[in-house]
């Protein structure tokens, strides 16, 4: 079914991208329970597996339906694009318990025995200490499930975010949204969402529209946030399909010899822009090492560096491409 968002000239004015370390804790926590999403994050399942088994999750998991309405308060859309978890964690914490308990409330009645089981009651009994409960949640699946890896898929996200940005200052708001998935379509002043859950209509009225890409998210793209929340769109984010990919393992010999393995394999991780600290962790290297193999492949033409945010960003140039691309 289709969800429409209805923009006016104001609206085009305030689309901005965003990135969420509590959205994709909280998509996490969802994967988890849904064999359809695992395909590219085998590996990181099994990373997690032993210390994921002693959460119990299932408070969370009862707000999740599969087809149904999912509450926003455990993970609205982020301020701007360097949002912390410490600073989204803290706007849960702060959910009006009204506000919440009327999200609960709509979650529990698509949740099959939902509103009856005592789960369900205590929450609803008492939405204020449901709030810290379920943020405590939230808060140990982040420690446990995400934040290990965080450097990894914060690099994927702000790639996304800046191809993406660059493709709109190229071709505009209507083609970038073809870009981004072809479950979205563009036309007269509406940006219809399709293969969304329900049937859905909403009036931007000069709020604007949040686009944030998700590693978790996929193969879904969601059109979501009722009122008193910004509207956002949530889509997969470019390359997951070598996001658990070790880089060493994909370094040509040929360029190993040409460059030195380590140069080499600054270059074969860069599949897409990352900043120093990123791919020193990415490749076990310390940040010196990196920051000096970065500088010699940029002065030999096979990388460029922009600032984004708080890093410099580096991506390979077409030579650099061409190298990385060689057969082992």
């Amino acid at each position: 079914m289709p969800f429409h968002l209805h923009f006016d000239e104001s609206d085009l004015l305030r689309v901005r991208f965003a990135l969420s370390p509590l959205w994709e804790t909280q998509e996490a926590v969802r994967t988890l329970n849904r064999p359809a999403r695992h395909g590219y994050h085998v590996p990181w399942l099994r990373r997690i597996e032993a210390d994921a088994a002693s959460l119990d999750l299932t408070p969370l998991w009862m707000l999740m339906p599969d087809a149904g309405y999912n509450p926003d308060f455990i993970c609205p859309p982020p301020l701007g694009p360097l949002a912390t978890f410490a600073e989204e964690i803290a706007g849960v914490r702060a959910t009006d318990p009204a506000t919440a308990r009327a999200d609960i409330a709509l979650a529990l009645a698509d949740t099959p025995g939902g509103p009856r089981s005592a789960a369900g009651r205590r929450m609803l009994a008492d939405p204020e200490q449901a709030v810290q409960d379920l943020a405590d949640l939230l808060e140990r699946a982040w420690h446990v499930m995400v934040e290990p890896h965080w450097p990894r898929l914060r690099a994927l996200l702000e790639a996304d975010i800046a191809f993406h940005s660059r493709r709109l200052a190229e071709v505009g708001f209507e083609r970038l949204l073809g870009d981004i998935s072809p479950q979205l379509r563009w036309a007269d002043s509406t940006l219809t969402v399709a293969g969304t859950r329900g049937n859905h209509s909403r009036v931007l009225g000069g709020q604007g529209l949040v686009l944030m890409p998700s590693v978790f998210a996929w193969p879904d793209v969601i059109g979501g946030y009722e009122a008193p929340w910004q509207p956002a769109v949530i889509y997969p984010a470019r390359g997951i399909g070598g996001l658990w990919t070790e880089p060493r393992d994909r370094t040509p010999d040929a360029l190993a010899r040409l460059l030195g393995s380590s140069r080499a394999d600054v270059l074969c991780a860069l599949g897409e822009p990352a900043g120093t600290s990123t791919l020193a962790h990415r490749l076990s290297l310390a940040p010196s090492s990196v920051s000096e193999h970065l500088s010699v492949l940029r002065a030999a033409g096979l990388l460029t560096s922009r600032r984004y945010g708080h890093q410099v960003l580096y991506e390979r140039t077409p030579l650099g491409i061409a190298l990385a691309a060689q057969e082992t």
